[in-house]
């Protein structure tokens, strides 16, 4: 009689790798062995300093938070089919972090020795283990361990770098300081630099760091002719000098030089001032480290062969955005970084997809990420909103390309699925039927939602007009914007009815600056700050950029810095609206980091009065924002 609990064990695990690369027979076997394990919300699986357990651990349901205790920091979020505790096992040491369920949670408890034998055996599932736990380098195909395997491989000692998480490991510095002092010419500091090999200088005064002056410094201070060569470091030097203590992580080093935008940390003996340097940190020191820096994370995606090996990876771009929040890394940069991750998962997912169809493409087309990721603005885990443009066929052949297309849309939006998109509960993709046309289609339908303005073509547009080509033909792409922007410019009457739908989100506020929340359904008492804060700037920063006919900006932020270029008269609310829409959409990636939502409700007996403060602080930009809009536009005369 068939074991019923490990038939659907197996059935679970077969959809995650290691496991999807266990014969079906084999995995049911050892399936046997596994246990299942109940957990209550906060409830600790293992904590750091432990000795590790017989088992590692798949998340079953429910969800498992990783910390660094010692620095009360979340380093990962473990989810449906996501693996921890493997690696102490693998590195016979105690567990380095404390595993806590973020909510109720059901684990398998898979026995390590019985595991052993079935991927000692599999190439593919060392592979894996290698590139996910033990390596952290996420390149399965690694010169340094191909071959080699679990104990007898990864018994990694705790001091080597490429085993450990960034956060948690320590940067490598040069201990050999070279030093002038404030009166050194800039022509010995030069001279000095190349004789040594060096990108920088560090400027002392009585043996304590007084400066820094770089490669840079010489090329934009002196090579241009503003200071001359004879010229004293004192007059050129970086002042005063951003220190750290030597007991450094990657991590930390990483965002304290973003945070201050520059390339080069003085590492003293109390990170301050006051003592000694004892070293000197670069950018080039940092990008030496192996771990889950951007740069690592993008080889990792191209070189994943399945849908289910990038999600981990995608996971860990949280990963880095929680850090890029606690340390305060400017809005645009995180935003930047955080969406080109998303475009390279993306692109590989397409790019995967393309495999599965039995023949190439017909014609040239391009995938369109629209919504928050057309405007680089999604940062969550949110819904998917995406279109597929295709060239133009000829009437005979139109039903068997988009027949083509539908069928590697389906694919594509699938693969999404996987790494953690939502399908759209409109139905606004890609696998729809309307949302994968040719660039005739296209056109024949923004022109209707154009010259025939009703709320339900002005919804549509407002969706649709933030696209953002992430993969496929950049022409088709640029002839349809261009035909978009031509046509709203032959019918002005449109912007004046995409202005009033601009204007129809509600207040963030009430009677007496009270916050104005929802009333009834779902979310009472909630206050929704995506529909009565963020869209409202959303919404304006699209109508006026199409009123002045700017193409190849989509950000929101961005067009507002744009307007404020051609608008000078204008430029303080503008950059008011600009900074608005940065800090609206930070607070609602805090808020859904700690929730582990959307962070579009918010529960405002959760906030501190500060955060209200803030919050408060950006109504009165979207309240002008708005006002502008209906004069300029005259909305009061639309109906």
């Amino acid at each position: 009689m068939r074991n019923t609990i490990s038939f659907r064990i197996a059935d679970f695990l077969q959809h995650y790798p290691p496991f999807s690369n266990f014969p079906q027979n084999e995995l049911a076997e050892f399936s046997q062995e596994i246990a299942i394990v109940y957990k209550e919300k906060d409830a600790v699986v293992f904590d750091m300093d432990d000795v590790p357990h017989s088992h590692f651990y798949v998340v079953h349901k429910g969800a498992v938070a990783l910390w660094n205790t010692h620095d009360d920091l979340v380093l990962d979020i473990c989810d449906e089919g996501d693996i921890f505790g493997l690696r102490p096992l693998m590195a016979n040491e105690t567990y380095k972090l404390m595993a806590k369920t973020e909510e109720e949670s059901i684990l398998y408890a898979v026995p390590i020795e019985k595991f052993r034998p079935f991927a000692t055996k599999n190439q593919r599932i060392s592979d894996f283990l290698v590139e996910s736990f033990a390596s952290n380098t996420r390149n399965p195909y690694s010169k340094n361990h191909k071959g080699q395997l679990l104990g007898d491989a990864i018994g990694f000692h705790p001091d080597t770098a490429g085993a450990r998480l960034l956060d948690l490991q320590a940067v490598q510095y040069s201990k050999e300081i070279v030093a002038s002092t404030t009166t050194t010419t800039i022509k010995t500091i030069a001279e000095r630099m190349s004789e040594k090999g060096i990108g920088a200088m560090l400027i002392e005064k009585e043996g304590l760091p007084q400066g820094i002056i770089t490669d840079k410094d010489i090329r934009n201070k002196i090579a241009t002719g503003k200071f001359p060569i004879s010229t004293t470091a004192q007059s050129i030097m970086s002042s005063p000098v951003i220190t750290y203590p030597a007991k450094l992580t990657v991590t930390q080093a990483q965002m304290a030089m973003m945070k201050s935008n520059i390339s080069h940390l003085v590492l003293t003996e109390d990170g301050t001032l006051n003592t000694k340097a004892i070293g000197i940190l670069s950018k080039h020191d940092i990008m030496l480290s192996l771990g889950n820096n951007p740069a690592v994370m993008v080889k990792a995606v191209k070189r994943a062969r399945t849908f289910e090996e990038i999600k981990p990876i995608r996971n860990g771009v949280q990963n880095l955005l929680r850090g890029y929040l606690r340390q305060n890394i400017p809005m645009a940069l995180t935003a930047k970084i955080i969406s080109e991750l998303n475009d390279t998962c993306t692109q590989q997912i397409i790019h995967l997809a393309l495999q599965k169809m039995p023949s190439p493409p017909p014609v040239k087309f391009a995938w369109l990420a629209m919504g928050s990721q057309g405007r680089s603005e999604q940062l969550l885990h949110t819904d998917q909103d995406n279109a597929l443009l295709f060239e133009d066929v000829a009437e005979a052949s139109f039903a068997e390309t988009q027949k083509y297309f539908l069928e590697l849309s389906r694919h594509i939006t699938v693969g999404l699925h996987t790494i953690g998109y939502a399908y759209c509960p409109a139905d606004m993709m890609a696998s729809n039927p309307k949302w994968c046309q040719s660039l005739s289609g296209y056109k024949k339908m923004t022109a209707k939602w154009i010259t025939s303005p009703g709320p339900d073509e002005v919804l549509l547009s407002s969706i649709f007009f933030d696209y953002n080509r992430s993969y496929g033909d950049k022409e088709l792409v640029a002839a349809l914007s261009t035909y978009i922007f031509n046509t709203v410019e032959k019918y002005p009457i449109f912007l004046s009815h995409l202005a009033k739908s601009a204007l129809m989100n509600p207040s963030p506020t009430g009677f007496f600056r009270q916050f104005l929340v929802e009333q009834d359904g779902e979310h009472k008492d909630f206050f929704d700050l995506k529909q009565r804060a963020l869209m409202p700037l959303i919404d304006a920063a699209r109508v006026l950029i199409l009123a002045h006919n700017v193409t190849g900006i989509s950000n929101t932020w961005e067009r507002f810095e744009k307007l404020a270029e051609l608008e000078p008269n204008n430029i303080e609310i503008f950059m008011a609206c600009s900074y608005a829409s940065k800090a609206l959409l930070r607070f609602r990636t805090k808020q859904g980091l700690q929730h582990n939502d959307t962070g579009r409700y918010i529960s405002l007996e959760q906030l501190n009065k500060e955060e209200k403060m803030k919050l408060k602080r950006t109504f009165k930009t979207i309240k002008e924002i708005q006002e502008l809009l209906n004069v300029r536009f005259m909305v009061s005369r639309i109906r």
